[in-house]
């Protein structure tokens, strides 16, 4: 079956799942659990009641319950969630989500925010509605009205960058509006847990990104996934191996996967800091926190860990975000001033 990040992935054992890969081995669809069915829970939905789990709580729940969705990738050398064909009732798409609220009309306020954000991008950046969607708790419908954020997508690198320069133009207009310092305070303390970005500097960082706002009070974001044909290579046709700590100085060249996922940097001129003395020729991260980070013809810092990839490609990359938190690994433009 194909699905692409952002899709969820409802099976039959009334579980959520969202994708977590473009790649997926033959018999089974790569993704993260999210929603769990709870007598008690805060969403509800067609009259049965969930709770949001996180990484920790999700793995916990199907080693107890069902962990035939525990998967062991060997291309990656761990154990990964996945959801066996035989069990997925339906795959729930953001682009046919957005185009259900469009058809039907907006049973809430929330919803009529996310046209909001729809037809600004369709008429400032002339983005096909097609190429939108809306992801999140919105997707499975277990949305709260009043206190849900907005996670919108953009298929397509390029209409991707195109939105983020059109939100760019629009924040601060009308129904949009920049975060305020108070929002960033607490977004920083929640993910960095060492001394490896100054608040000053996330920031500088985050406030230049413009991949996140507020549309008539609502916090949104805007989330990169790429079109069907920009997806390539099948699932375990490159393997990938831990080399060691490593901490590098380059010049990014091509920065249009920069909020992907993982958010891609391709890098030359490099200089190795810390590390082994090998050719590497991308950055990735696998955390929010340095997705958008650098742009291109900009000279980064990048501390993480090194991997040696083999099979359909062969090479060095540097990975940041090994762990939830990223302690002590980092990418950093290197001549801002503060």
């Amino acid at each position: 079956m194909m699905s692409r990040p952002r899709d969820f992935v409802y099976t039959v054992d009334d579980l959520f799942f969202a994708t977590t890969s473009y790649l997926h081995p033959e018999d089974r669809i790569i993704a993260f659990l999210r929603y769990i069915p709870d007598p008690e829970g805060e969403r509800s939905r067609d009259g049965r009641r969930y709770s949001k789990v996180d990484s920790k709580g999700a793995y916990h729940f199907l080693e107890e319950n069902y962990p035939t969705y525990l998967y062991e990738a060997e291309n990656l050398r761990k154990i990964i969630l996945a959801v066996p064909d035989e069990l997925i009732e339906e795959i729930l798409t953001p682009t046919r989500r957005l185009r259900e609220i469009m058809e039907e009309g907006p049973s809430d306020e929330l919803l009529e925010k996310v046209l909001i954000i729809a037809d600004a991008f369709h008429e400032e950046a002339s983005i096909s509605y097609n190429d939108m969607g809306v992801s999140g708790s919105i997707l499975p419908s277990l949305h709260d009205p009043k206190n849900s954020d907005i996670d919108f997508v953009i298929y397509g690198l390029e209409n991707h960058r195109k939105a983020l320069e059109t939100f760019a133009q629009l924040k601060d207009q009308g129904p949009f509006k920049s975060l305020s310092g108070d929002y960033w305070l607490k977004v920083y303390k929640k993910r960095i847990k060492d001394d490896s970005l100054s608040f000053e500097e996330f920031c500088w960082y985050e406030e230049r990104k413009n991949n996140r706002g507020l549309v008539n009070g609502t916090l949104f974001d805007i989330l990169a996934t790429r079109s069907w044909d920009e997806i390539e290579g099948s699932w375990a046709d490159t393997v990938y191996e831990p080399i060691g700590k490593i901490k590098i100085e380059a010049r990014v060249y091509d920065a249009m996967a920069a909020f992907d996922n993982p958010a891609i940097y391709k890098v030359e001129d490099v200089r190795i800091i810390e590390g082994p003395n090998v050719d590497i020729d991308e950055v990735v991260s696998f955390t929010h926190t340095y997705a958008g980070q650098a742009k291109e013809g900009e000279r980064i810092i990048a501390k993480g860990e090194l991997e040696k990839y083999t099979g359909a490609r062969e090479g060095y990359r540097v990975v940041v975000g090994t762990t939830r938190e990223a302690l002590n690994e980092y990418i950093k433009v290197k001549y801002p001033l503060f």
